[in-house]
């Protein structure tokens, strides 16, 4: 099973590529883990992703490619992989796809998580992370024990300035200046499906699992 998640920030396809990376046992690749990843371990590609990320600018397009060939080239892809948030424009998936072809794993799935803005507000906004140990919270969905308080350690919880509405708002606004032309690419290869990202973590996981079984794929 090689999917591809799509969708805007809060849709969920974090949460449910965890919950499928656990019941497929296949790996959860985050473009974002694996460049920081790369940068710790000073690999050469990691080096040049690195001069770009210390200047504040995009890492080019060839250079995530080269990492995520990099990392869905592991044994422990080789049953499969699930790909989060990316490609985010019409050339990356051109060069994922050339890629992947040359790796002799071409995509299965592209899941397109359509959400409301109203769904994405009421995600984002209302998260909440922990000043110390990062875990996460939901003021209304995963509320901590004591309000403000970290059930790990009881470090002070704080709202991330990307979650307030008027950012989330714009970072929506950017997002959808690229994703049509993505969609229409995967659409034109008759492998994308589109799925509401409005529904719960558990009934998107039942509805998920009965499309893998419609598409046959394993």
């Amino acid at each position: 099973m090689k999917l591809v998640l799509l969708g805007p920030p809060g849709a969920g396809k974090g949460t449910q590529a965890k919950v499928l990376s656990e019941d497929y046992n296949i790996p959860h690749i985050s473009t974002g883990d694996i460049l920081r990843e790369a940068v710790k371990a000073k690999t050469p590609v990691g080096m040049k992703a690195r001069e770009f990320m210390d200047r504040g600018g995009l890492v080019p397009d060839e250079v995530v490619i080269e990492i995520v060939a990099g990392r869905v080239a592991r044994p422990d892809c080789k049953k499969g992989f699930i790909l989060d948030g990316f490609p985010r424009t019409e050339a990356q998936a051109k060069a994922l796809d050339s890629t992947l072809a040359q790796l002799k794993c071409p995509i299965d799935l592209v899941l397109y998580f359509k959400t409301s803005v109203e769904t994405i507000i009421q995600r984002l906004s209302g998260r909440r992370v922990c000043r110390n140990c990062a875990a996460t919270y939901h003021i209304r969905n995963i509320p901590p024990k004591v309000t403000g308080k970290c059930d790990l350690c009881g470090g002070e919880l704080y709202q991330r300035d990307d979650d307030k509405e008027e950012t989330v708002r714009n970072r929506i606004k950017v997002y959808e200046s690229t994703v049509p032309q993505v969609i229409d690419y995967y659409e034109a290869k008759g492998i994308l499906r589109t799925v509401s990202g409005d529904m719960d973590v558990d009934e998107a996981n039942a509805y998920l699992s009965k499309l893998f079984l419609k598409e046959n794929i394993k």
